[in-house]
């Protein structure tokens, strides 16, 4: 990998060359160098090369990078294609995403081969002091509370704390009830820009989104998103377009082994006006987006193509896309109520010259009359459609 990166217009842009090793998964700086005659007075350019077969359609690079750009609207993106003319995604927004915040491991979500490492790891002397600096939502008195569950003195040497020991201090802290973690490590795409990015890249007749309030997952925590575009040329004889993400990155393979596609099969379509066959995907004219964000995605392998069906992550999935399906239904409901509407005035339309006809003999009007009619019975029916 080359990667070239420049700060500011007063320095110069510094050349890499990495290469990672695959067992410590870090990089190696095999090339280290300035860079003067860059042009560019701030920025970064990565190159890689890579060996493979191109190809257009799903799961291809294209459709990867279409992805990323819903779901990153404030990104600008240049593809040139080996086979085609450029490639340019638009931004959608000017607004850039919240950085995220670091935090500190909370109890809950900490295994006991972590917590051994922890300790072994922390710069606190003593138990109770390590609890409280090492972990989020440790008060000192719950420090305190889960020493006493371990049977063991808060000020214990943490360098002499053995296995066993250790052993009882998880099981201790697993259970002392303790407060959630803190939330504003995952910043979510949020729903304005969630739709920014949707409607930038699909054409479609109406859209919605909505964002969940944060939740965790083993001490973990967690944002789902959701968001839907309806109608316009989307293909509505077949099953649903779903776009699954976990942190703005997409999830190509895999789909049937991913709680978001388990989460959206098994909530009810027909409710919000969608045909569904048992145990699938709904069909219709619909493309559905499902964004997971957390700062520990359980992924069910290393490949990272399938989000794990623990029953937090399932739950606040369905009631997500529920959210965007009942803003749905209203929609189709109302789309409906309009067709009918001007189906039925359609009718009446068609009947009135025959309707004025009929009285300008029953009440032998003049042909004039019979326009004038005509006129006010349009004009009565334009007026009760408003």
């Amino acid at each position: 990998m080359r990667i070239i990166s420049r700060t500011s217009p007063k320095r110069e842009a510094n050349l890499y060359e990495i290469v990672a090793d695959t067992r410590t998964n870090r990089p190696e700086i095999v090339v280290e160098e300035t860079m003067p005659e860059w042009e560019p007075p701030h920025g970064t350019r990565v190159e890689i090369e890579l060996e493979g077969r191109y190809q257009r359609g799903a799961r291809s690079v294209d459709e990867y990078l279409r992805q990323v750009a819903i779901a990153n609207p404030h990104v600008e993106i240049f593809y040139m294609p080996p086979d085609g003319e450029e490639i340019r995604y638009e931004r959608g927004t000017d607004e850039l995403p919240e950085p995220s915040k670091e935090i500190r491991p909370h109890p809950h979500g900490v295994e006991l081969g972590i917590l051994i490492k922890m300790m072994k790891e922390t710069k606190a002397r003593q138990l109770r002091a390590f609890l409280h600096q090492d972990f989020s939502r440790v008060s000192p008195r719950v420090a305190t509370e889960i020493c006493k569950k371990a049977g063991l003195s808060e000020k214990a040497w943490i360098t002499r704390i053995a296995r066993e020991e250790a052993d009882r201090l998880y099981r201790a802290i697993e259970e002392t009830k303790l407060r959630a973690p803190p939330t504003d490590c995952v910043p979510p795409i949020t729903e304005e820009v969630l739709l920014a990015g949707l409607k930038k890249e699909c054409e479609a007749d109406f859209y919605t989104a909505t964002t969940r309030p944060p939740a965790v997952y083993r001490g973990n925590p967690f944002v789902v998103e959701a968001a839907m575009a309806y109608g316009g040329d989307l293909p509505g004889d077949a099953p649903i377009s779903l776009l699954r993400f976990a942190n703005r990155v997409p999830l190509q393979y895999q789909q049937g082994a991913c709680a978001i596609n388990k989460a959206v099969g098994s909530t009810s379509w027909r409710p919000y006006g969608l045909q569904q066959p048992r145990g699938s995907l709904p069909q219709g004219p619909v493309l559905l987006v499902v964004h997971v964000a957390s700062v520990w995605v359980p992924f069910t392998s290393e490949s990272k193509e399938a989000i794990a069906h623990y029953p937090e992550i399932l739950k606040e999935i369905r009631l997500a896309v529920q959210a965007c399906g009942r803003n749905l239904g209203r929609y189709v409901r109302k789309k409906k109520k309009a067709a009918e509407a001007l189906r039925k005035r359609s009718y009446i339309e068609k009947y009135i010259p025959h309707i004025a006809i009929a009285l300008r003999e029953i009440l032998e009007l003049t042909e004039a009359d019979e326009a004038r009619t005509v006129e006010s019975l349009r004009d009565i029916l334009e007026r009760s459609r408003k």
